[in-house]
């Protein structure tokens, strides 16, 4: 139990039954909260990840009909393999070939290939941060990182509201996280006028119709706002961006000290290509990629040790009692801990470090 000025009381676990117990089984006795909701909706307003009831019910169905499987075939087949084959690859095939001493920030690079690829599936838009100059987006890209992080700096201030009086003020922190979310909302609202600007002009709707013309067509029934057009957009970007660059990035962090996995993963990938015949290009066909047991499990064994989101927050509704017999308040906060459960001896054994 978690006891902080101003009577803020929750608990943190990392128990999977509890977890089931909150996201399923008594689903709606937690919802994220004021106390979450509050902290972060300077940057993400009432997007997906900020919000509950009705408002999340709405997003969450909108956003599931774009990830279906046909969405999901053309955003590898279209979107992912041209952003590889036309950026990525020549990226790392000229840093390779180099005689260059300079550090290539991997991190950075698979952070602006997720941002790309997230923009051409939800929003149809390419801002080009992974171009041939490496500088298209920058500024977005800088305040958007810094946005996410002074956000989230506001739970951990020992006086829970303080930030607001940093606010009030525009003092530090809080000017910076303003100034930072000035340049989102200017990219974000350049994204929305130029797709509003795109279908006034063509009129027609293409064979693939990505998440933002889905959320417009919504908007056009009924009085929602441009804010939420905006929130919405944010709210995808951070979805995009931060969890798909971090689980690339720790995965290829693990290969670089595990030889033999590497070594495994590419016998299975000429194992496929050997038994499917010739190939053309450097990429693989849908099919194939489902063939790839072993690349999918080490990416998720990759998950398990560094979860993209290692932990997350809901607020109790009413009291309760956990399955493992914690008893929870009304109005606690209950924090559950992803990144701790992936790496419990009692859930995957002994080794479950490795």
């Amino acid at each position: 139990m978690i006891v902080r000025p101003g009577k803020v009381r929750g608990i943190i676990t990392a128990n999977p039954e509890n977890i089931e117990h909150m996201l399923k089984t008594n689903f709606h006795n937690y919802p994220k909260g004021q106390r979450f909701i509050s902290r972060l909706e300077d940057f993400l307003g009432n997007g997906i990840f900020n919000s509950d009831g009705e408002l999340w019910t709405v997003q969450r169905k909108t956003a599931s009909y774009e990830f279906n499987t046909n969405s999901i075939r053309y955003f590898v087949m279209e979107i992912v393999t041209v952003e590889i084959q036309t950026r990525l690859l020549p990226i790392l095939s000229r840093e390779a070939s180099s005689e260059s001493t300079q550090v290539l920030d991997l991190q950075d690079i698979l952070e602006r290939f997720a941002f790309d690829s997230i923009c051409k599936l939800a929003f149809n838009v390419d801002p080009g941060c992974l171009g041939s100059d490496g500088t298209a987006g920058a500024d977005f890209m800088r305040a958007f990182a810094a946005a996410t992080n002074l956000s989230l700096e506001r739970f951990l201030y020992a006086i829970p509201f303080f930030w607001k009086v940093k606010k009030f003020f525009n003092l530090g922190s809080e000017r910076r996280l303003r100034e930072s979310i000035l340049t989102v909302h200017h990219f974000a609202d350049e994204i929305i006028r130029t797709r509003m600007e795109s279908q006034s002009t063509n009129g027609e709707e293409s064979e693939f119709q990505d998440l933002l013309s889905r959320f417009i067509g919504k908007i056009q029934k009924s009085s929602s706002s441009h804010e939420f057009l905006r929130d919405i957009i944010i709210s995808f970007v951070l979805a995009g961006r931060d969890t798909s660059s971090s689980a690339l990035t720790w995965f290829f962090w693990i290969l670089s000290s595990r030889p033999d996995v590497k070594q495994k993963i590419r016998d299975e990938l000429r194992t496929i290509r050997a038994r499917n015949g010739e190939c053309i290009g450097e990429t693989f066909t849908f099919a194939e990629l489902r063939e790839m047991h072993y690349l999918h499990a080490a990416i998720s064994e990759s998950m398990r040790l560094f979860p993209p989101v290692p932990v997350d927050s809901k607020t109790c509704l009413k009291d309760d009692i956990l399955p493992d017999g914690t008893v929870i308040k009304k109005n606690w906060f209950i924090m559950y801990h992803t990144y701790a459960m992936g790496r419990m001896e009692s859930i995957w054994g002994k080794d479950c470090m490795e």
